[in-house]
C-alpha cells in the first residue's frame, strides 16, 4: 500500500476517490502541510498500490485505513474523504470513533444510503444526472471532471485524466458496482459520529446526489454542509483554492 507523509503537526488523511490515487492530492498537500501532517495513500489496486488478487473489496477499506494508522501512529486523525474514499471513512470511524477529530465527506455519502436523507430530491437528481453523464460521455468529458474543468481548465483535465488511467488493468465500473451494493448502511447510524463532520457537494454533480447534502449532513450530530456553486463531484481538483480555503476554515479549532 503507497503512502506519503509530508509536514508536522495534528494528522489530516486524505482518501482518494475512484478516480484517483495519493497524487489526487497534489494542490491539497501544499497547502495543507504548513499546518497538519499531511498523509496520502493510493488505495489497494490503484497505482503504485497493488491488491493481492481480483477485484479490490469495498468493505477491506476501513481496514486498510486502520492499519495505516497503526503504522504511522495516527490517534487523533482528521479524514478528507472524496467519493469512494468516504466508504473507508465513514466505516473506520464507525469502529474506531475516538481516533478521528474531524471527517469531510466531499461528495459523498460513504456507506450510508444517500437516498434516504431526501428521497424525493434524490429521485429528481438522478433524472438529471442520468442525462448528464450522458451527455458528458457523448463529449468525451469525464463525469467525474465536468464540463467546467474541460472547458475552462484543459490543463487540469489531462492531468486528472493521466491520474485515471495510472490505475490501468482495474476494473473500476465492477469496482463501482460493489461501491454501491455496500452502500446501505442506515441513516441513523449517523447519530454514532459524535465529531464535526462537513459534508461538501458540487451544485452540479452528476455522480453524488449534490441536493441531498444538507438532509444528509443534519442526519450527524454536528454535521455541516456547504455547497460549491457551478462546480462538480470534484471540487478539491476543480476549484482547489476554494476548496481548500473552506476545507480550513471547518478543521480550525
Amino acid at each position: 500500500m503507497h503512502y506519503g507523509s509530508f509536514g508536522s503537526g495534528p494528522a489530516l488523511v486524505f482518501a482518494h476517490g475512484l478516480g484517483g490515487n495519493a497524487m489526487s492530492w497534489w494542490q491539497q498537500v501544499p497547502y495543507f502541510q504548513r499546518a497538519w501532517r499531511c498523509v496520502v495513500f493510493s488505495h489497494r489496486g490503484f497505482a503504485p498500490s497493488t491488491v493481492a488478487s481480483g477485484l479490490p473489496d469495498p468493505a477491506d477499506y476501513a481496514g486498510d485505513l486502520a492499519a495505516l494508522a497503526d503504522h504511522l501512529g495516527l490517534d487523533d486523525m482528521a479524514i478528507v474523504a472524496q467519493s469512494m474514499g468516504g466508504w473507508g471513512a465513514v466505516e473506520f470511524a464507525l469502529q474506531a470513533p475516538k481516533r478521528v477529530r474531524a471527517i469531510v465527506l466531499a461528495a459523498t455519502s460513504g456507506t450510508f444510503d444517500p437516498s434516504a436523507a431526501d428521497p424525493k430530491a434524490f429521485a429528481a437528481w438522478q433524472v438529471w444526472a442520468a442525462a448528464e453523464r450522458e451527455r458528458l460521455n457523448a463529449a468525451a468529458i469525464h463525469p467525474a471532471a465536468g464540463e467546467a474543468m474541460a472547458l475552462d481548465r484543459p490543463d487540469l483535465k489531462f492531468l486528472y485524466s493521466s491520474i485515471d488511467a495510472m490505475s490501468q488493468g482495474l476494473d473500476k465500473e465492477a469496482l463501482r458496482k460493489r461501491l454501491f451494493a455496500a452502500r446501505v448502511r442506515p441513516l441513523g447510524h449517523a447519530a454514532r459520529l459524535a465529531m464535526p463532520v462537513l459534508v461538501a457537494c458540487g451544485e452540479m454533480d452528476p455522480v453524488f446526489a449534490s441536493p441531498v447534502g444538507a438532509a444528509f449532513a443534519a442526519a450527524f450530530p454536528q454535521g455541516r454542509h456547504i455547497e460549491f456553486a457551478k462546480a462538480g463531484h470534484s471540487a478539491y481538483f476543480e476549484i482547489a483554492p476554494e476548496f481548500n480555503r473552506r476545507i480550513e476554515a471547518f478543521l480550525a479549532p
